[in-house]
């Protein structure tokens, strides 16, 4: 009798992309890719036969996990793996994967530009160059960037890359992040710091750490007023590491002199949402990770891990490691 054909299901795949990056690699593994377009009841009943499955921003709950009777991994297409229920899919036995060092240069360039924006006001001048204002006034207060400080919360990949980048004007790098060793930072040229003396000592901070409970609203009102009132917040991480409430607050009450962000606890930004209407903020829709090049290879790299899976191997970029997969895994041979 016939082996049942492998099959794997993205629950929520760009619209227009036909995917050939994720289908080539999983060609790899006999498997085909479905997905719903949008069709919600056809959705759950492809759940239900996939062995695996490839997620970008869709929730996976437990409840959507314990449909999958079948699956062995479950992928995210990015760094992040926040809209996945871990330990739901490892209590099912399912491999999580995510892209860890997708669109390093992307994200820590699109933070690097923020930082620029906000510094040099380029969103405030072009906006009055646009409504007929050729007003230079506006400049002061401006800071010389190469004597100011950045502040880094996390300091994995993006927030390193950023580093180096920002190093580079002339702006001095302190970092704050409890999982990293203080010679790993001192050794890329940044000075270690409490998160207290980041948030003081700091003219930008910019936020680099995954959202966990840990880190949700990590940056309140409380850290929020121990900012200078000339410091900015730059936020390409994940939205609910600010509480936003509180940053409108800050902003609109002078607490701090502004804010670039790419990232929101409600996404897409709704119409008429207060940052909307403040000067002082530069804002971008989730964009950071963008480029050509950089979204193919995100798509290739989570075919990649998927078909991983399928064909029995571990694959980059796992996500818990402690999983006890449905089907024995083995290391895959280099190259």
């Amino acid at each position: 009798m016939p082996e049942t054909p492998l099959v794997a299901v993205h629950t929520d795949p760009p619209p227009g992309n036909t995917l050939e990056n994720e289908r080539a690699e999983l060609a790899r593994a006999g498997a085909t890719l479905e997905t719903a377009a949008g069709d919600e009841t056809l959705l759950t009943a492809l759940l239900q036969k996939a062995d695996a499955v490839i997620n970008t921003v869709k929730p996976l709950t437990a409840q959507t996990i314990a449909l999958l009777t079948r699956a062995q991994v479950i992928v995210r297409t990015g760094v992040g793996v926040d809209n996945v229920d871990l330990e739901a899919a490892t209590g099912a036995g399912i491999v999580v994967a995510c892209v860890p060092d997708a669109s390093v240069e992307e994200v820590s360039n699109h933070a690097l530009a923020l930082i620029l924006a906000l510094s040099r006001k380029i969103a405030l001048l072009d906006r009055a160059l646009r409504a007929g204002r050729w007003d230079r006034s506006m400049l002061a207060p401006m800071g010389s960037i190469s004597a100011q400080t950045l502040g880094l919360i996390g300091f994995g990949r993006i927030a390193q890359a950023l580093g180096l980048k920002a190093s580079a004007l002339g702006l001095r790098i302190m970092a704050f992040d409890p999982y990293v060793e203080d010679r790993v930072i001192e050794g890329m040229g940044a000075v270690p710091a409490s998160l207290d003396e980041l948030l003081a000592g700091s003219d930008f901070i910019s936020l680099h750490t995954p959202l966990t409970e840990q880190t949700r609203h990590l940056i309140g009102r409380e850290q929020l007023g121990r900012m200078k009132s000339s410091a900015f917040v730059i936020n390409t991480a994940r939205g609910p590491l600010v509480d936003q409430a509180a940053l409108v607050e800050a902003l609109t009450n002078g607490t701090i002199a502004g804010a670039g962000l790419d990232v929101y606890e409600t996404e897409p930004l709704p119409p008429g949402d207060p940052l909307l209407s403040l000067d002082s903020v530069v804002l971008t829709p989730h964009s950071a990770a963008f480029s050509d090049t950089s979204m193919k290879e995100i798509r290739r790299r989570a075919g990649e891990a998927a078909a991983d899976v399928l064909m029995g191997y571990w694959p980059r970029g796992l996500v818990n490691p402690s999983v006890k997969p449905r089907r024995p895994l083995k290391i895959k041979p280099a190259g």
